[in-house]
């Protein structure tokens, strides 16, 4: 669309918007060239005019970029819907807020050492919990057989409802030992559930949903609200059993 003069000053030049931004003028460029960010009008001379809507874009894509997401998966990302993108984000946050929490216990290792003091305590080199948010962010939108699968495969009806039904019969058990052979079905089912319904589950996958079952709070709570107060860790413990035995 080209734009006479009147209109093109309620729009933006891309030498403003590489000011407003920091964006370099060569950056907002490969952007248009690669689709990521089109301007929303050209002058009639050819130069790039943005509009408030690019430019709200152009904020959410710094934004995933800072948040570590690949800018491959940024174009995807964004052609999402706002549930899918908020729900993307949020895993996101949360990984990035579990490196912000192992990077404290390293700093203050680090001190401890610094000071002589002898420790033993070795939790914050683990990046488990870091892993599976990363997993199951990249099972969700990222560039991976999973997302393919998870975006084409139609959504079968009742599959939450299931999926629940499943935590529930884990909630019966979450007083015994989850590396029982009656827990240990019981994942299968599980992850055959998973795998049914919304992507192939591998191991790895089943391992960091595990992990993601324990340690995100809403994740936990709706668990536990199927199938009672601990059984969002039990289910941990017999897919960490699971996985070992595999």
């Amino acid at each position: 669309m080209v734009y006479n003069s009147g209109m093109e000053r309620t729009m933006k030049t891309v030498q403003e918007v590489s000011k407003l931004s920091g964006v370099t003028i060569r950056t907002l460029r490969y952007y248009d060239r690669i689709g990521l960010l089109s301007p929303a009008a050209r002058t009639e001379a050819g130069y790039r005019l943005y509009d408030d809507a690019a430019l709200m874009r152009l904020m959410r894509i710094l934004l995933l970029k800072e948040l570590e997401i690949p800018l491959k998966d940024v174009k995807r990302l964004l052609q999402l819907s706002d549930a899918a993108q908020r729900e993307a984000i949020g895993l996101q946050i949360k990984a990035l807020e579990l490196k912000k929490e192992r990077t404290e216990k390293l700093i203050a290792l680090a001190r401890r050492l610094e000071k002589g003091e002898g420790t033993m305590d070795f939790s914050a080199f683990d990046r488990s919990r870091e892993e599976a948010y990363a997993a199951e962010a990249k099972a969700r939108w990222g560039d991976t057989a999973a997302y393919r699968e998870y975006e084409t495969r139609p959504r079968q009806p009742g599959a939450e409802d299931r999926l629940m039904a499943i935590f529930a019969d884990f909630g019966a058990l979450r007083d015994g030992d989850p590396a029982s052979a009656e827990a240990q079905v019981k994942v299968k089912t599980l992850q055959d559930c998973i795998s049914a319904n919304y992507y192939t589950c591998t191991d790895e996958i089943l391992f960091g949903l595990g992990q993601m079952y324990a340690a995100d709070e809403r994740f936990r709570a709706n668990i536990d609200a199927a199938g009672g107060e601990g059984t969002a860790a039990f289910v941990q413990k017999a897919i960490i059993a699971y996985c070992a035995k595999r």
